[in-house]
């Protein structure tokens, strides 16, 4: 989710917002250290720290803080088990701090550097409220997944923004349009490639580019070597002409393919007349997605499709 543009956002239509952090996670919790919300003064929020009971008490914490102006980080040490009416053992420590018009000048700053891409801030406490400065993390810390950390030193390194992961989509069929749709919300960076101009629809996700290309394949030289390749076009030649090249290429760690068993196997024969080593061929995922779904309609093989590239890109 984005932090610091919802915060600018916010404190622009509402004067004033509330970044709501779960600083600590300890036994069962419903998210991990490091989630995070931004709320409204009229409650509207973005994010989460996992939902239920204490995602409500903290919403109401943090417009109680908000409606009380100035002040001190508030720390809610908080257990998860009977006192909030849940069955988790865990224990979790969530931090509310609040911004309005006078931050702007710290604010503004972290919400372009989000808007970039990933970046991070080390943050001390200070007459009671985190004082933040973007910086690299600390030596120690720079191979940390987490985003908030406590070091030894009582600082704070805080990490904002995700590392999208490319996608290149060829086809913008029903199934495509589907994914497209799927993939807004997620860490995608989506390129979405269709020789035919009438084929994308109008209004488009803003992590998506559309290109109009006579010979899709071709784009694949510009890709990145971590680039996820996804292949649902309209026409059975061009999937073969870009799962072949995708598979030759040999550096994309997911390429995807629209069919059933039997185009699988038509394709691995055609790919072998082509030269393609098994090793490459091997590598060909298809059918596309993840098989236990049998649904057919495109918003069903768009999911089963976007299940399979989350659970890749976690093994990447």
């Amino acid at each position: 989710m984005a932090v610091w543009p919802d915060i600018e956002r916010f404190i622009a239509e509402q004067g004033a917002a509330a970044l709501v952090t779960l600083a600590q996670s300890q036994g069962s919790s419903p998210r991990e250290a490091g989630a995070r919300m931004v709320v409204r003064p009229d409650g509207g929020f973005t994010g989460t720290i996992g939902g239920g009971a204490l995602e409500w008490m903290a919403l109401a914490e943090a417009q109680a803080v908000i409606a009380r102006g100035k002040g001190e980080i508030r720390r809610i040490d908080q257990s998860l088990g009977p006192d909030l009416g849940q069955c988790c053992g865990g224990r979790v420590l969530v931090t509310i701090e609040r911004f309005d018009a006078a931050d702007a000048s710290s604010v503004g700053p972290f919400a372009a550097a989000e808007r970039i891409g990933p970046f991070a801030t080390i943050a001390h406490v200070e007459a009671g409220r985190l004082v933040r400065q973007a910086a690299e993390a600390p030596t120690g810390s720079e191979h940390s997944s987490a985003t908030y950390e406590e070091l030894p030193d009582g600082r704070i390194v805080e990490r904002f923004g995700s590392a999208a992961t490319p996608l290149y989509l060829f086809g913008a069929g029903h199934v495509g349009r589907s994914l497209a749709l799927a993939l807004a919300p997620l860490p995608f960076v989506v390129t979405w490639i269709d020789p035919r101009p009438e084929a994308f629809p109008q209004h488009i996700p803003a992590n998506v580019t559309c290109i109009i290309e006579p010979a899709p394949a071709r784009l694949l030289e510009q890709a990145p070597g971590n680039a996820f390749i996804a292949i649902m076009t309209h026409s059975h030649p061009l999937d073969l002409d870009v799962a072949a090249a995708a598979l030759k290429a040999g550096r994309f760690p997911y390429v995807g393919l629209i069919g059933s068993e039997t185009k699988r196997a038509r394709f691995v024969s055609m790919m072998r007349k082509l030269g393609l080593g098994e090793v490459a061929i091997d590598k060909l995922v298809c059918p596309i997605g993840l098989t236990q779904i049998h649904d057919k309609a495109p918003a069903a093989i768009a999911a089963s499709i976007v299940a399979q590239l989350l659970i890749t890109r976690e093994q990447a």
